[in-house]
Parts: C-alpha cells; sequence; structure tokens
C-alpha cells in the first residue's frame, strides 16, 4: 500500500481519514501543528511540523492529501486576503515541495479537499461538475483559485504529478463540531423547530463515505479531475430534526409557522440585530442540492457505501451519552 501525507492532519476529517486509510493497510503521515496531535485521535506513524516542510522524505511518499487551510469565517470577520495567502498560497507552496522531491518515473497523487462554495453559495438547480463556478465569498474564491493551482502545476508536471479536487459537501460524522451540533442542542433542549413550513433539500457528505471516495482514488484507475462528494439522498431539515428526536428517545416537535410570518419576524431581526433575520432565514431554510454521479461512475459504484439516512443516525448517536443522555445541555 502507498505511504500517504495528510496536511491538517489533526482536524475532524483528517483524524477519521488516517484511521480509515491505516485501517486498510496505508503508511499514513501527518502534517500540522504537533501540539494539536494529542487530540486529535489520528492514526500516524510519523508527524511533520509546517516549518520544516525541507525536513519531509518526500521521495518516500506516494500520495498527499491536502486538508490544511482557512475555513470559512461566518462572522464575515477575517480579512479577506488572508483567505487567499493561506487557502491558495499554502497549495502552491505544498505542491512546489512535492513536486521538487519527486522521484524521476514514479507517478504521486495529489488530492485537494475543496468546497462546494468555490462553484456556488446559493443554487435553484443539482449542481454538478459541468456547472461554472461563480463563487461569491473570499473563501469561495480562494478555494477555486487553489483547484487551479493543483490542475496548473499537475499539466507542468504529468509525468510525476496526479491532480484531483474534491468538492465535498458539509462532512459530518463522530466528532463532528458546526451546525449539525447547534440544531442538535435546539432539539434536545425541547425548543419547537418552528420553520416546519419550509420543506427544504440539503445535500451531506457523511465522513465513511468521504474516506472511502479517498481510498478509491488512491487505490483505482481513476481519471484526474474535479469530483463532488455527496450522499446518495439529500435530506430535509424537517427530517434531521426527526432523526435528531429520534436519538434522544423523544417526539420531535416541528411547528409550521407560516412563512409569511417567519418573513415577517425575520425582517423585524434584521432591524433589531435579533437572532433571527433574513440572512440566517434563508440559510436555514434554502436548498442546496449536489450531485455525485461523477464520482460514482469513476469508482464504478452503484450507491454510495452509506446511506444518507445510516450516515446521520451515526453522526446522532455520537451526541448521545452511552447512559442515552445527549449534551450536557440536556434537561434531565
Amino acid at each position: 500500500m502507498s505511504a500517504v501525507l495528510i496536511t491538517g492532519a489533526f482536524g475532524f476529517v483528517g483524524g477519521n481519514l488516517s484511521r480509515y486509510l491505516a485501517g486498510q493497510g496505508h503508511t499514513v503521515w501527518a502534517l500540522d501543528v504537533p501540539a494539536l496531535a494529542a487530540t486529535s485521535g489520528g492514526a500516524y506513524e510519523r508527524v511533520f511540523s509546517w516549518d520544516a516542510l525541507a525536513d519531509i522524505p518526500w521521495s518516500q511518499i506516494d500520495a498527499v492529501i491536502h486538508l490544511a487551510g482557512k475555513a470559512h469565517d461566518t462572522r464575515n470577520a477575517s480579512d479577506p486576503e488572508s483567505y487567499f495567502e493561506i487557502n491558495a498560497g499554502l497549495t502552491r507552496t505544498i505542491l512546489d515541495a512535492c513536486v521538487a522531491g519527486a522521484s524521476p518515473g514514479r507517478a504521486r497523487t495529489f488530492i485537494l479537499f475543496s468546497t462546494m462554495k468555490a462553484v456556488a453559495d446559493q443554487t435553484e438547480t443539482v449542481l454538478d461538475e459541468q456547472c461554472t463556478p461563480n463563487p461569491q465569498t473570499p473563501y469561495g474564491r480562494s478555494k477555486l483559485e487553489a483547484e487551479q493551482c493543483v490542475f496548473k502545476i499537475a499539466e507542468k508536471h504529468a509525468d510525476c504529478l496526479r491532480g484531483y479536487v474534491l468538492r465535498p459537501c458539509m462532512i459530518h460524522g463522530p466528532g463532528n463540531k458546526g451546525n449539525l451540533n447547534l440544531l442538535y442542542n435546539v432539539v434536545c433542549r425541547g425548543i419547537p423547530w418552528p420553520l416546519g413550513a419550509y420543506e427544504n433539500q440539503r445535500s451531506f457528505a457523511s465522513i465513511p463515505n468521504v474516506c472511502a471516495v479517498v481510498e478509491g482514488l488512491l487505490t483505482g484507475d481513476v481519471p484526474a479531475g474535479i469530483y463532488q462528494v455527496a450522499d446518495d439522498e439529500p435530506l430535509a431539515t424537517n427530517a434531521i430534526i426527526r432523526l435528531m428526536a429520534e436519538a434522544l428517545q423523544r417526539r420531535a416537535r416541528i411547528m409550521r409557522v407560516s412563512p409569511r410570518l417567519i418573513r415577517v419576524a425575520a425582517k423585524m431581526g434584521d432591524a433589531l440585530h435579533l437572532p433571527l433575520n433574513s440572512e440566517r432565514l434563508r440559510k436555514l431554510t434554502e436548498s442546496y442540492v449536489v450531485s455525485n454521479a461523477k464520482i460514482k461512475e469513476a469508482l464504478h459504484w452503484k450507491t454510495m457505501p452509506v446511506s444518507a439516512i445510516d450516515g446521520m443516525r451515526s453522526t446522532l448517536a455520537s451526541f448521545t451519552s452511552p447512559k442515552g443522555q445527549s449534551c450536557k445541555s440536556c434537561p434531565k
């Protein structure tokens, strides 16, 4: 099996991916801040720090999985230029090091984890890889620039580098921290969900499916290019609320308040700076559906290994303690 270097190794995806790949027989190395190693739960044989790139034995590496980058700041407080310096600039740095350390005649795989935000922030259609990217934020534009770096350098060094870009939907799984946790806490506290009248659909990517896709790229004969990663079925927010209630062994509390009243409340929130405003309402109720047909065809899969509902159930089960209680804030 191959020797794989994962950058940004000690995050949620890196920890899960390292354990999966190690279980498949790959040798996995980490490139990250060493102080984070103790809390990552990763399965790494060697750890390298960012200030010691020259010490990495690049000639021994068969594949690089580039996870490191600057995540989207939902508060919009980050300097826009910092996204490009980290997401595009760091990608270029890793690619240059990868190419410089290549052995003659030995092909190396480079997998960049990008984002669907590099394509579109909103959509009314099902997104596939043929859609023309039109990112609206510095985060999305910087990720698109990073993608372009991969293919520009891979084309120049086609004899030793095969480049892939993965655009996953929102990734979730055990150890996940993010919007799903926040929504889970709402259900956990017994707060009714007031947006039941909105039947939106969103695509997700469960971590087992993400890991299986990466392993498929490492071991299969998959053409270089861009691939979206999503579970087979999109999920409605109402369905997720019901699954959360199921995990908590309680009845789902979904209120179907008139959308017209909700919009009025959101406009009041705009004026009074309340938690529910027009922007937050849009994010909570919009649909965002992504096609995974291209990656399944490339890997010769009829379906993804894990269904959307089973993947979501596994994630939600990890939010619950062994005694059946949910998060610490859950009333007893």
